[in-house]
């Protein structure tokens, strides 16, 4: 297995992809028609221009969520593990954890986690 496979592979994966395109294109009635084109807001007609600025807040909440999401996706495989591993993985998880709570109370100090 050396290149010669990963080259059949890939052209196989641009076949599949453009022919599920092609097949879809020949296979489909498309329509053109103005209402096609416009935002589409939960069944309200849209309403002012489309660019607008968020409230940056919205931004931080988010990227603590995903800092917190990551933090449960390192620990869950240590749960699993964690009477094999011993003493040590324990004292290693508790300062990876205390960490993030540190990073979790300088957040909450600089008032990133104020909903407006």
């Amino acid at each position: 297995m050396g290149s010669g496979s990963l080259i059949t592979l890939m052209l196989a994966a641009i076949a599949f992809s453009a022919g599920g395109i092609a097949v879809s294109k020949f296979l489909t009635k498309g329509s053109t028609n103005l209402q096609k084109g416009q935002a589409y807001e939960c069944g309200v007609p849209a309403a002012g221009s489309p660019w607008k600025q968020f409230n940056v807040g919205y931004y931080l909440f988010a990227l603590i969520f995903l800092v917190f999401e990551v933090e449960l996706v390192f620990m869950f495989p240590w749960a699993v593990v964690a009477k094999k591993v011993g003493m040590i993985a324990l004292l290693e998880i508790l300062v990876f954890v205390f960490i993030l709570f540190m990073g979790f109370l300088y957040a909450h100090k600089k008032g990133a986690l104020k909903w407006m």
